[in-house]
């Protein structure tokens, strides 16, 4: 499956992932972030079960705390 991660495209092994299967092969520890799918913002609820599909645009944003 490709999907295009935060502008890169990228190829998986897999033919279906969710978002949660996403965040844990690309190594994403931070319980700080939100996900994009398209326009759409996916609620961390939904991440076990959202599945995305061949050539999904999906970005992922870090929360950074400081002032």
């Amino acid at each position: 499956m490709k999907l295009i991660v935060n502008g890169v495209e990228k190829e998986f092994d897999k033919d279906e992932l969710t978002i949660s299967q996403l965040i844990k092969i690309l190594g994403i520890k931070s319980s700080a972030i939100a996900v994009a799918v398209g326009f759409d913002v996916i609620p961390k609820d939904q991440f076990d079960t959202y599945k995305l599909k061949e050539g999904d645009k999906v970005e992922i944003v870090h929360f950074v705390g400081g002032g």
